[in-house]
């Protein structure tokens, strides 16, 4: 968000109506005010000095029900308070909200149908002003960090923090639902500031998943972002976040961003299995990530063998050193790595020579040429019986051993 922009927009539409006006983030901070008030109250006043709204002055907003508000409010004046009376108006997008412009009565006898009645004038205005406010604040709103933390623990499996999520409204009784893991492939390591790169991948997420009715909440981590959704047999709206989040990470972090993956869990209807859905959906994510036959949008139950391993544990350099024999003399033969990438595209491909070959841009007789060369290192042949489950596994636990540590 450019905050001269925003000024501008505000003195714009200040000059339109003739009225002052003030703009606030959902936290009831002050993100810009009007020059032109010639009726300033006692809560203008100290709301532009202080730059946020004092308790009490909020607590007379929110009893008017903006919190929740789609369309402009009228807020009684309240003499306590040193207060006029205003027009409170939700900035939303799409359906999210993003903050609040406020325009301030002149009198007490004024009535706020004249504000109502003018509103109408300025909502090109309005509307470019919540497009700037949803590109910086929402991601940054207290009350939304504190909201994701509280999902990511439920995600960990704290027992207080699902209790306390299964009863959001835009979760309770939504079920079953379906946890979504969203990887950047290559950039999954973040850069060298941890804050910055969560900001970027809670931002990402926020941005993708507006508009997505499937899409119940976000959160993100400084290597990835986690979404619910309710749980659906189609995978449209799963791809249209896929295509929103790669546009929206590349917009923020300045960089090409070239895979986006999506990990997805089984559907579970019992918040108590919150955890286990995110570790099914990491465990999709990173075996994608390692494995790109999987695709970018990938199911845990698709994963083969890579479930196998994740249930096995094991700390980083697990599985780096499968104790496989026959894989250690492919090793230590293949300098040019012309033998592995064949094999294991063979096991793959179900022994379909003539895929195999054209993944590989080769002529089938190379193909069969590589394959008779392993099976004369290694004494057996490498696509029958047990040696073909042992180096068939042993290939994909190398794989793995690389996978991104999320």
């Amino acid at each position: 968000m450019q905050q001269q922009d925003v000024e501008q927009l505000v003195e714009r539409v200040a000059q339109k109506l003739g009225r002052g006006l003030s703009l606030e983030d959902l936290d009831g901070l002050l993100l810009a005010y009007s020059s032109n008030q010639s009726h300033a109250d006692r809560v203008r006043v100290n709301f532009l000095l202080s730059k946020r709204v004092p308790v009490d002055v909020s607590a007379w907003q929110l009893s008017h029900g903006i919190s929740t508000a789609v369309r402009p409010v009228v807020i009684p004046a309240n003499p306590e308070l040193g207060m006029l009376g205003r027009v409170c108006v939700p900035l939303m997008v799409r359906g999210f909200r993003v903050g609040y412009l406020w325009v301030q009565q002149d009198s007490e006898d004024e009535n706020p149908t004249a504000i109502l009645t003018q509103l109408p004038e300025v909502n090109h205005e309005i509307e470019l002003l919540s497009g700037l406010l949803l590109d910086s604040n929402t991601a940054e709103s207290e009350f939304r960090r504190g909201r994701e933390r509280e999902f990511l623990a439920a995600c960990s499996g704290e027992a207080n923090a699902v209790a306390a999520v299964a009863g959001w409204k835009e979760i309770q009784g939504k079920g079953p639902w379906q946890m979504v893991t969203v990887l950047d492939a290559d950039g999954w390591a973040g850069g060298s500031d941890p804050i910055a790169s969560t900001l970027i991948h809670r931002s990402a997420a926020l941005q993708a998943t507006i508009g997505v009715d499937v899409a119940l909440f976000s959160a993100g981590t400084e290597t990835h972002s986690v979404v619910l959704f309710k749980e659906s047999t189609g995978r449209a709206s799963h791809a249209q976040v896929l295509v929103h989040y790669q546009l929206e990470l590349a917009k923020r972090s300045g960089r090409p961003v070239h895979r986006i993956i999506l990990g997805i869990s089984e559907g579970f209807a019992r918040p108590r299995d919150f955890a286990e859905a995110y570790r099914q959906s990491k465990v999709a994510a990173q075996a994608a990530a390692v494995d790109q036959q999987l695709g970018e949008l990938v199911d845990c139950r698709t994963t083969g063998i890579y479930q196998l391993l994740a249930s096995a544990g094991g700390g980083a350099g697990a599985w780096a050193d499968s104790g496989s024999v026959y894989i250690r003399i492919l090793e230590d033969h293949d300098r040019n790595g012309e033998l592995i990438p064949v094999l294991e595209l063979v096991y793959d491909n179900d022994g379909a020579v003539q895929d195999v070959a054209d993944k590989l841009h080769l002529h089938r007789s190379s193909v069969y040429n590589r394959l008779g060369r392993i099976r004369a290192l290694l004494g057996v042949d490498p696509l029958k019986g047990m040696p073909r489950l042992e180096l068939h596994a042993a290939l994909k636990m190398r794989r793995w051993a690389g996978r991104p540590r999320i």
